[in-house]
């Protein structure tokens, strides 16, 4: 079965539903690392990708914003910069799967008893929710700007950078 567009499953609405205990054949996060480059070194400048819209964003999209981002840095400044998942996708995302082509009239149920096996997962973001952070130095400010600028394509929502401990200049 093909994935559907982001589109159909970006709006919040409904009741969050995440007890998998509930639930059989749930997929696997598709994010593979939360936390990504030099984990010991303490970096001055904190950028974040902040969201300006409420809206769900499937893990799909927030691990191509991730390996994106991580992209770029490792390119740019190798082993100075940290990249950081901050939100986990909890909501777990059901669809009522029909069947298509010739002949499915007859072997459809269509509407009926339509509740949706689980087909991924999601982060609901409120307003100014931050889904990426990189931790860098002051002389890569610019490479982390663009880092999270490509990464926020990846995303479903519009988005912009907050930096926080940024340089007296």
């Amino acid at each position: 079965m093909t994935r559907k567009p982001a589109r159909m499953y970006r709006k919040v609405e409904g009741q969050i539903y995440t007890r998998r205990e509930y639930m059989g054949g749930v997929p696997t996060c598709r994010i593979t690392q939360f936390d990504t480059g030099n984990a010991r070194a303490e970096f001055p400048l904190a950028l974040s990708l902040g969201t300006e819209e409420a809206a769900q964003v499937r893990d799909i999209a927030l691990e191509a914003a991730r390996v994106s981002a991580v992209r770029v840095l490792e390119k740019a400044a190798p082993n100075q910069y940290r990249v950081k998942v901050r939100r986990f996708p909890h909501q777990i995302l059901r669809e009522h799967k029909m069947a298509m082509g010739a002949g499915a009239d007859r072997i459809s149920d269509g509407m009926r008893r339509a509740f949706g096996k689980p087909v991924g997962h999601a982060v609901r973001a409120e307003i100014g929710s931050e889904l990426l952070t990189v931790y860098t130095t002051v002389d890569h400010l610019a490479d982390a700007k663009e880092a999270l600028r490509k990464a926020s394509h990846k995303l479903p929502v519009p988005t912009r950078v907050i930096v926080s401990g940024a340089p007296a200049s």
